[in-house]
């Protein structure tokens, strides 16, 4: 099973015991008494420390082991003398796997800015930062299918290629084997397509929601974890090209079970973060109050920690579209138009309104329901009419978080054959494409429901980074796709 982790090594209460310690040098330290090192091996943000002898190492060795190089520690576990750490090892024997020369090597022990840390990604694990957001996204990854699997779901793939474009957005990647500098045309002079590997144009796909309804109409619970793409030119911290999805699809859930279900999952995975990222949640707390520090107290975010129990512990607030509509335009940001954008029904609500809602208002999250119809995608089920509301609304629902805005969109699904084809008529689609998912409303259709949430928001949340780049591996974002 290969060396025992670091991990396990600071966690343990024997000592004594004869051990193998592989990592990567984080510090070294000589003094007249003792030759210290800090090892990392990526298994906790807490480096383990071995001492040596002076004299007991030989030169030629010694200048080997510095930042960066790759090394493996045979010794004697003992109990630390020192102050930060309970255990060391007192070495017996170096072996050095790789060394990293300190003239060229970019992670010295020193701050490094984000932005920096983005161009060398290839590198950017072994720091601190990204070492604890990347072991606190595969817990997060783990808590997912775990809940899911737990209640009952089937984890469904759904592909990654498509011919939908399931937002109507039109922002896809086009895939392609045609030559791009000579393409087949048409009679009209058009790409033809036809001579493309599919035989019709693909993109990737930016959503796998509608693959998860066929699911969904078949097992009843399904959801879906991948990849998905956006051809949107946006260069601003809540973006991406490349993000994943969690997208679950639950045949005989209206919008209330829908609410339910994604209030009880979002506050379980991150409750089961707080429960095993404990050390990286704690370093994670205190870059973010180091990173504000010289914020005006009233532009701080809450302590990461105090944001994600405020999150678990409240009951989440929900209200409709209309309502919150009406709740921000009596406030007094709108009455002393501190709002940058303005609020009337209708509208497509910006970030600052949902934060507002969230952290002014009802200081809670909230649960936005029944939006206006024509901001909304054509697969939602629509509302009977209603003089609650001033135009025609769906059973759209939108989770709102602190310091985030939507965290989570969905809906209950329109299941009515004529209403479903007669929206995308409205929207502009030509029902030929949607065959497939049309004719679902016509042999044995069903209520059914589901939301998307951008793993990355999640992460993003979790974390208390403040730009998505940093808290997925190799971010994908325009003009850049180095690694």
């Amino acid at each position: 099973m290969g060396p025992v982790q670091i991990k396990q090594l600071i966690n343990s209460t024997p000592v004594g015991e004869s051990v193998e310690v592989k990592g990567w040098v984080r510090t070294k330290r000589e003094s007249k008494n003792a030759i210290f090192i800090a090892l990392n091996d990526g298994s906790t943000i807490h480096t383990i420390q071995a001492v040596a002898e002076p004299g007991q190492l030989p030169d030629d060795l010694l200048r080997l082991i510095t930042t960066g190089s790759c090394i493996k520690v045979t010794g004697q576990l003992v109990a630390s003398l020192g102050s930060g750490q309970s255990v060391e090892v007192k070495i017996q024997d170096v072996q050095v796997y790789g060394t990293a020369d300190p003239e060229v090597y970019p992670l010295q022990p020193k701050k490094h800015s984000l932005e920096f840390l983005r161009e060398i990604a290839h590198l950017r694990p072994r720091t601190n930062t990204f070492g604890a957001i990347l072991r606190l996204r595969h817990t997060l990854a783990y808590a997912v299918h775990k809940y899911y699997n737990d209640n009952g779901f089937f984890y469904l793939h759904t592909p990654i290629i498509t011919a939908s474009d399931a937002e109507g957005a039109g922002e896809m990647f086009r895939v392609t084997t045609l030559d791009m500098y000579n393409p087949p045309k048409d009679e009209a002079g058009k790409i033809d397509f036809k001579e493309d590997f599919f035989g019709r144009e693909t993109n990737l796909t930016v959503s796998g929601q509608l693959e998860g309804e066929l699911g969904a109409l078949a097992l009843s619970k399904i959801y879906t974890f991948g990849p998905t793409f956006r051809a949107e030119n946006s260069n601003t911290t809540r973006h991406l090209a490349e993000f994943w999805m969690i997208e679950p699809e639950m045949a005989f859930f209206e919008l209330q079970d829908n609410m339910d279900l994604a209030e009880d999952f979002v506050k379980y995975v991150i409750r089961y973060a707080l429960e095993h990222c404990a050390d990286d949640l704690a370093f994670l707390e205190k870059r973010q109050a180091e990173e504000e520090k010289n914020k005006p107290q009233n532009e701080r975010s809450m302590p990461l920690l105090e944001k994600l129990r405020f999150v678990v512990d409240s009951p989440f607030e929900r209200l409709t579209y209309t309502e919150a509509i009406d709740i921000l335009v009596k406030s007094k940001a709108h009455k002393e138009k501190k709002f940058q954008y303005p609020v009337e029904w209708g509208i497509d609500l910006q970030s600052e309104h949902e934060r507002y809602l969230v952290e002014k208002h009802f200081k809670k999250p909230v649960i936005l329901t029944n939006y206006p119809r024509e901001i909304k995608a054509f697969y939602m089920k629509q509302d009977d009419e209603s003089a609650a509301a001033p135009g025609p609304t769906v059973r759209a629902m939108d989770v709102l978080f602190p310091g985030i805005g939507e965290i989570i969109g969905g809906s209950q699904r329109e299941e009515n054959y004529e209403k479903l084809l007669q929206r995308v008529h409205e929207v502009g689609i030509e029902p030929e494409s949607l065959w497939w998912y049309l004719e679902t409303r016509q042999f044995g259709t069903a209520p059914h429901a589901g939301f998307g949430l951008g793993f990355e928001r999640l992460v993003l949340f979790v974390s208390g980074m403040g730009n998505i780049r940093d808290v997925i591996p190799f971010p994908r974002y325009p003009k850049s796709a180095e690694f």
